[in-house]
């Protein structure tokens, strides 16, 4: 049977780690690519008997492609550290490295949980991802926010949940919210995306419109409706970012001048 080598990136996640580690206990081997956790993240994956790379922070790109590169199996399955490894999924992974496969790369559906309730609807089910690969014809690209895996080769379908346990509370949302929004901005700068009032003014409801209304975000109850209010919100966030970006390059050039 083909091998598989299991990475993780973290940073200050000692409340999610030991519940992923358990989830993986099947595989060949697990990588865990640590960015300066101030917690006990490291010292519980160690104790798990873990191996564990510490790297300076430089998007999650890099961090995941830097675990692949040190996976010594044919087969890398990534994992974030607030996921879980359901058991029908782990069989059926399994079953695919037994009888083999022409395929490359596998994608599974994602199923994410927001204050309590597991979302399946709002545009966030069935989220497919592909996390399964050979190592020998993938790898994730350098975006430092989302990245994506490249690969050269045809990819398969997996049925069986990938569970998120992403947002334990509003605060935890809110956090990651201002991180993404930020990293987004900055990739969009860097691209050269300029803000103007239609990402300001038409996007945020659009945004709300889509997950509340067309992706019956209506149906996770108050939940729903809570993530298609603060999605909407996120758009706004991330343009008036984008345009601060934009105020500040031209201060800069003024100040030059």
């Amino acid at each position: 049977m083909d091998t598989i080598s299991a990475v993780i990136i973290t940073k200050n996640e000692e409340a999610n780690i030991g519940r992923c580690l358990q989830s993986l206990d099947w595989v060949d081997e697990i990588i865990v690519v640590d960015s300066g956790s101030e917690d006990d993240t490291r010292q519980i994956a160690a104790e798990a008997g873990v191996v564990v790379y510490e790297t300076v922070w430089t998007g999650f790109g890099p961090a995941k492609a830097f675990g692949v590169d040190r996976a010594i199996s044919r087969w890398i399955l990534s994992v974030d550290a607030d996921e879980v490894v359901t058991d029908e999924l782990a069989r059926e992974i399994r079953e695919v490295l037994s009888i083999g496969t022409n395929r490359h790369g596998f994608d599974m559906p994602r199923l994410t949980n927001f204050l309590g309730r597991w979302i399946r609807h709002c545009g966030w089910y069935p989220d497919r991802v592909l996390r399964m690969f050979l190592k020998a014809h993938g790898n994730f690209n350098d975006a430092p926010v989302h990245e994506r895996v490249i690969l050269d080769g045809d990819i398969g379908h997996l049925e069986s949940d990938l569970r998120h346990y992403s947002y334990p509370t509003l605060e935890h949302y809110l956090t990651k919210s201002n991180r993404y929004t930020t990293l987004g901005a900055q990739q969009a700068f860097e691209n050269g995306r300029r803000a103007g009032w239609f990402d300001l003014v038409i996007r945020p409801p659009v945004s709300f419109i889509s997950h509340f209304i067309s992706r019956q975000g209506f149906r996770d109850g108050l939940e729903g409706l809570l993530i298609s209010v603060l999605s909407a919100v996120a758009v706004l966030v991330k343009y008036a970012k984008l345009r601060d970006l934009q105020r500040k390059q031209t201060m800069r050039k003024t100040d030059t001048t």
